[in-house]
């Protein structure tokens, strides 16, 4: 049985218009079809968990109170982006360019989204919901911090998860982080380094 929780998923995401191109494009049986096997996931499970832990970035997408969209990018070590509860994510925000769109947006629309990319994989994870800005609150901010952020965050961004749902691998080109490969590329340096030390010892032995 459909829940009017997944209904009301199912519209926040399906919108009357899309449902409209659904239907025009031959879609829509499909996806209503995927909606009432598997319903809209909107508790964070341990997979989630997992696959948030690893990402170093996010793209935040907001809207002025009159629809004028807007995405902005927040990267950070491993594990900015914290899981705070069973529907619940949010990240420490910095001054950056000092345009503060997304904060405009928000103080008007709470509506947001975020879209976490993991390129290595080629996997990606949309997530619906609403945010709210954090500020002079010491106990989130802890929460939000992390020790290898490089300055003081200067408030937090917290996301109430409304659905979420992955995207397969069509049409994702396959990157891999630069510190990941100068980590590699470090290990095997430190390997040839131990094996050219043992050649010279050998060496000097067997010219003695």
């Amino acid at each position: 049985m459909t829940t009017t929780t997944e209904l009301f998923r199912d519209d926040l995401v399906f919108s009357r218009a899309v449902k409209a191109v659904q239907e025009h494009m031959g879609t829509r049986e499909r996806n209503a079809r995927a909606r009432r096997d598997e319903g809209w996931r909107r508790e964070i499970g341990a997979d989630l968990v997992a696959f948030i832990a690893e990402r170093r970035s996010l793209y935040l997408g907001t809207a002025s109170a009159d629809g004028r969209p807007y995405i902005q990018h927040r990267g950070g070590p491993k594990g900015f982006l914290r899981v705070l509860g069973a529907t619940t994510l949010g990240f420490a925000d910095f001054d950056g360019g000092g345009q503060f769109i997304t904060l405009g947006n928000l103080a008007e629309n709470d509506k947001a989204f975020i879209f976490l990319m993991d390129y290595l994989e080629r996997r990606r994870v949309k997530l619906w919901g609403r945010a709210h800005i954090v500020e002079d609150d010491s106990w989130m901010m802890n929460r939000l911090a992390h020790p290898d952020f490089r300055e003081e965050p200067r408030r937090g961004i917290v996301f109430e998860v409304e659905a979420w749902d992955v995207n397969g691998p069509n049409h994702i080109p396959q990157f891999v982080a630069l510190e990941d490969v100068q980590a590699i590329i470090d290990e095997h340096r430190q390997r040839i380094a131990e094996l050219e030390q043992r050649i010279t010892g050998l060496t000097k032995v067997m010219a003695t």
